[in-house]
């Protein structure tokens, strides 16, 4: 892949998902693009360009390519600080006897699901301890990657993906398969609807009123003008008194009048003020 070959892939990535890949990952990118080129049977990046972008059949290719160059690597309560930082903000805001709704929360890019699932876990853990129905909570899980939203829908996933949980979580949320492997029991993945959304797509997310918006290792992918219109608009979607928890030092300028800092210097949370401000 020559100089000009990069741009061109780079240009496309940014325009249609926002990811800017820049010249520390070319490696990955060019290794991405090969793997796949050698299941179509290409040798060359100009013609596996000009296949991609053109026309239906270029769309469907764009589709299934986007599972090589989108999907990260993950694991269940990856951030164990984030995942208990909700879990205290749940359990805070259910001592209103008064409020009785279901809980609302959203995993932006969600990719294979275990952040979904570890929030599905928590909120349950939480409800429970509140002497509530632990069924009383929906997810949003949403993903650019189709294949990556159907490994969250089977919810079958490796030993090795499991680390972060301790065992009293494994026996109770998860059954054990064959060849070290753990399906999440249906009482819990039912709790999660796995939807496609491109994020640059989000003012048209019909997603609003949430009680947690989860979006961690997503935000470092893009340009710090995009990080800071992304994070305006998912503030937007919160309830009053709602948490949006992103991953510790993406964005470290950014401030939101609708938002206040969570003081825990190990997580980057806000919470929406009961009180409505404007966007700066």
């Amino acid at each position: 892949m020559d100089d000009t070959q990069f741009r061109q892939w780079q240009a496309l990535l940014e325009s249609r998902t926002g990811v800017c890949v820049g010249e520390q990952r070319k490696l990955f990118l060019q290794t991405s693009l090969c793997a796949r080129m050698r299941e179509k049977q290409m040798t060359d990046y100009q013609t596996y360009y000009e296949h991609v972008t053109q026309g239906p059949i270029g769309a469907i290719e764009w589709s299934a390519l986007l599972d090589n160059v989108t999907v990260r690597e993950t694991s269940f309560m990856r951030h164990r600080p984030s995942f208990d930082c909700v879990a205290r903000h749940l359990q805070q805001r259910m001592t209103n006897a008064s409020d009785k709704r279901p809980l609302h929360l959203w995993s932006v890019g969600c990719a294979s699901g275990e952040e979904a699932y570890s929030l599905a876990i928590t909120s349950a853990q939480c409800l429970r301890s509140a002497g509530r129905d632990e069924t009383d909570f929906g997810i949003w899980a949403s993903d650019i990657s189709p294949k990556a939203l159907q490994q969250g829908r089977v919810a079958e996933y490796s030993a090795a993906r499991l680390g972060g949980l301790t065992q009293t979580e494994r026996s109770t949320w998860f059954r054990a398969l064959r060849d070290e492997r753990y399906a999440v029991i249906p009482a819990l993945r039912d709790r999660v609807c796995f939807t496609r959304l491109n994020i640059l797509e989000l003012a048209q997310a019909p997603i609003r009123e949430l009680d947690i918006i989860f979006c961690q290792n997503l935000l470092i992918y893009f340009r710090r003008w995009r990080r800071r219109d992304l994070l305006n608009m998912l503030a937007s979607r919160l309830a009053p008194g709602g948490m949006l928890i992103i991953g510790l030092g993406e964005i470290v300028d950014w401030k939101n009048p609708l938002l206040e800092r969570v003081p825990d210097d190990r997580v980057q949370a806000y919470v929406r003020r009961e009180s409505n401000g404007s966007l700066e």
